[in-house]
């Protein structure tokens, strides 16, 4: 183990072109000629039965090739296929009701985009609205308005588990300590929105479809299922860049599945590109969670027992593969802390809201909100300092790796190790330093730490959980995890590299070229890196795509195995040509060289040019050519066992963060005053990246603590549509934030590396909660934590005033 240990800096390979603005997004790419433009008509109600639609004037306007309505989905596709089996059905047009505000009701499908806007307003809907339940705890009384009528209820699904005896260590407990928490519904709002190009082969009764979709590409037998064809006649290329996506671009699905129809129907291909409003009101958000939480206690801080009840909101439909979120973080629920037993119950609602998916973070920040600012609770009834409980209750280094009672495997770590470095050179001391000082004149300042464990690359068999064991035992265990790369090198010794990653910015192609270069003794700008995804050409499963933190833990893997399958190919080639044994030859500096004589070495070039031109000099059966492919299958991803225990992810970092806040006495706003955040992410493969992608993710932790929130009112009506509503921080908004980084190599992967873009967006929030209950002395805080939200904290306590 070592303390930032890290000093690899390699220049971005994609710099060039993204800021040069020569980047290749999905609205960039040339079209095919005869292309159609589309627009979305969406219900401006959030719950109506759909009386009758009238598209005869819209049809009449010139330039109109179709409109396409619910009626006309339901004939030629069948509905989403969804991880909970329920008789709840999603199309990609409403089918006889509107469930949210903005779901599509229609499509126009026209010469230019222009018309079909045009057009869409002569769509006449005639609507019976119906009340609409906002509310997760109200949509379960059985009285609520039910979303669908033919599921009994809106409460469609409940599981409950028991890991360990919760009972006798709540029996034996000297304290109990209970509390609610809610983490709002909220985006991550991505430069680029969603953009789709589809044909349709008439005969070949197939569908070739460009869009940026971001994966897990689980999702390509639901969309193809959904438009009645097997996986091959649904080609989906995935554009060489994207504007971002933080998870929202997974649900780009259904757009697929519609615009593939619209494309069908008109025999000409279709184009539809999002708009940022369409954005905001419809495309998709995080679930929003209510969590009670209880903890049986020591007296002396130590949690014995956990017990929880997460109520998550999933909007108007379960798409899959929803419930992501709830289900991710079930082997880890215990987080960083060592205890031995904990009942979970797991409860899934439907509300009129646009339907919920997995952005980044994917269930951490919703589960360590409750759990964090939980532990603080604990310190401030107990009596006892934050930071003390919290190590009172961390795993010990000499644990790892550690099995938490939910089953997840922690490979690796020394948490108490990683948190005395947070705190120490002074750090601690002068946030009690600057707290002290401001509380003296009045001021309100308080101080917070979290301590969470980030997951990386999912176990993909972790949705079963949501199964009963007689289930998952008929259906047959789902487990494991594929990543997949592969190594070309050309007739003129250029390498090549692919894999099974879509790009969303996070710098894939440099690791990726610097993992295969340090392997081939190559420089990585020797090395060129090819992320456009095609399911009719390129390796995958339905494990590829971005997301869950799966790159470092899988991908980079899989492009190192492939690299060294080459390596050991090439010295074996050369060990003929330089008349040695392959265990003498060493790949360096751009050459293949003996390693006892360095001299008697020939260019990298001319010995991979053998392979294709003199195929009759390889080493016995030998297969000519240079292509190595790798695929990742790490064994410690197993099914659920019978008892429920889940290793839901391969890798578990630790996150420590601690901060300081000041509440503004005249306009309530939170002050970050200062931010540490200690990260192990096991090997750094590249530290000027790692910084980027923690820097990214403090932000979007910032902005769901402070600023970010999907807003409804009682009836539904959607109150964030705009960027002047739901307030997005920019740069000024966003604290300087100190990263510290303590490497412990995960031993379950050959490179050592764990992720790390996901974490800050699971601690900050909490982080800042406890920061803001420590300033003002109360025991809840509604997040975002926005001014109108602290006054009224203050108005409740009845002290408005300066403390």
């Amino acid at each position: 183990m070592a303390e930032s240990s890290t000093t690899t800096k390699i220049r971005r390979k994609e710099d060039a072109s993204l800021l040069s603005g020569r980047g290749r997004y999905a609205d960039d790419l040339p079209v095919p000629v005869g292309t159609l433009y589309a627009h979305v008509v969406r219900s401006p109600h959030a719950h109506a039965d759909i009386v009758r639609i009238d598209a005869r004037r819209a049809l009449a306007h010139d330039g109109v090739w179709a409109v396409l309505t619910g009626e006309d989905v339901r004939k030629l596709s069948d509905p989403f296929l969804a991880a909970v089996k329920t008789p709840v059905q999603q199309w990609s047009l409403a089918v006889e009701r509107v469930r949210y505000v903005g779901e599509p009701a229609a499509l126009v499908v026209a010469e230019s985009r222009y018309v079909a806007e045009d057009a869409a307003e002569l769509v006449e809907i005639e609507y019976a609205p119906l009340p609409a339940v906002i509310d997760p705890v109200a949509a379960c009384a059985k009285s609520a308005p039910l979303l669908h009528p033919q599921a009994g209820t809106n409460e469609v699904s409940v599981r409950e588990f028991r890991y360990g005896d919760t009972a006798a260590a709540f029996a034996r407990a000297d304290r109990r300590i209970a509390m609610t928490t809610t983490f709002p519904r909220l985006s991550f709002t991505p430069i680029e929105c969603y953009v789709v190009v589809a044909r349709h082969n008439a005969a070949g009764g197939s569908y070739d479809v460009t869009a940026n979709f971001q994966g897990p590409f689980s999702m390509h037998p639901v969309m193809a299922r959904a438009l009645r064809v097997k996986g091959p006649k649904l080609r989906l290329r995935i554009p060489p860049d994207s504007g971002g996506s933080f998870g929202i671009k997974l649900s780009v699905f259904p757009y697929i599945v519609l615009m593939a129809l619209a494309a069908r129907v008109t025999g000409r291909p279709v184009k539809w590109v999002e708009d940022r409003i369409e954005h905001l009101v419809a495309a998709s958000s995080g679930p929003n969670r209510v969590t009670q939480i209880e903890a049986a206690l020591t007296n002396d801080g130590c949690v014995l027992a956990l017990r929880l009840d997460q109520l998550e909101d999933y909007g108007a439909f379960l798409r899959a593969p929803m419930p992501g979120p709830l289900y991710r973080m079930q082997g880890a629920v215990t987080g960083a802390y060592d205890i031995a037993h904990v009942d979970v119950i797991n409860r899934v609602v439907l509300t009129n809201k646009m339907p919920a998916s997995l952005i980044r973070g994917f269930g951490g920040p919703q589960l360590y909100l409750a759990l964090e600012r939980l532990m603080q609770r604990i310190a401030v009834e107990l009596d006892l300092d934050p930071l003390e409980v919290i190590r009172r209750n961390l795993i010990a280094g000499e644990k790892f790796p550690y099995r938490a009672a939910a089953g997840a495997l922690y490979d690796s770590g020394d948490y108490a190790r990683a948190v005395e470095i947070a705190t120490g050179d002074g750090r601690l001391d002068e946030l009690k330093r600057r707290r002290a000082a401001a509380r003296a004149q009045g001021r309100r300042y308080g101080i917070g730490f979290a301590a969470i464990v980030e997951p990386a690359m999912s176990n993909m068999g972790y949705l079963s959980t949501l199964m009963s064991k007689e289930a998952r035992e008929k259906a047959g265990p789902k487990s494991g995890a594929v990543s997949m790369a592969t190594v070309n090198i050309d007739p003129l010794g250029a390498v090549t590299v692919t894999a099974d990653v879509t790009v969303q910015g996070q710098s894939h192609e440099t690791v990726l070229a610097q993992i295969v270069a340090k392997a081939l003794g190559l420089r990585p700008d020797d090395v060129e890196v090819v992320l456009e995804m095609d399911t009719a050409k390129d390796q995958w499963s339905i494990a590829a795509g971005t997301y869950s933190s799966r790159f470092a833990s899988g991908t980079a893997v899989a492009a190192h195995m492939a690299a060294v399958q080459m390596r050991e190919k090439l010295k074996a080639i050369a060990a003929k040509q330089l008349n040695v044994l392959p265990a003498d030859v060493e790949l360096s500096g751009g050459k293949i060289r003996s390693r006892s004589n360095p001299d008697n070495a020939l260019p990298f070039g001319r010995v991979a040019a053998t392979s294709h031109w003199s195929p009759g000099l390889l080493p016995e059966s030998m297969a000519p050519a240079l292509s190595e492919t790798a695929a990742w299958t790490p064994q410690e991803l197993e099914p659920p066992s019978r008892d429920d225990r889940i290793n839901t992810s391969l890798t578990y970092g630790f996150v420590f963060d601690m901060c300081g806040v000041e509440i503004d006495p005249v306009s309530y706003q939170v002050r970050v005053d200062r931010y540490v955040s200690m990260h192990d992410a096991g090997r750094i493969l590249n530290v000027t990246i790692a910084g980027g992608q923690i820097r990214g993710s403090f932000a979007q932790g910032v902005a769901a603590a402070l600023y970010e929130e999907f807003a409804y009112n009682e009836e539904g009506a959607f109150l964030t549509g705009t960027f002047a509503d739901y307030l997005v921080p920019t740069v000024s908004e966003i604290p300087e934030v100190e990263i510290l980084h303590y490497e412990s190599p995960s031993p379950l992967t050959p490179l050592g590396a764990k992720g790390l873009a996901e974490g800050n967006c699971m601690s900050t929030p909490a982080c800042i909660a406890n920061a803001i209950a420590d300033a003002l002395g109360v025991a809840d805080v509604t997040l975002p934590a926005t001014p109108r939200r602290i006054h009224a904290l203050l108005e409740r306590a009845g002290a408005t005033g300066k403390r």
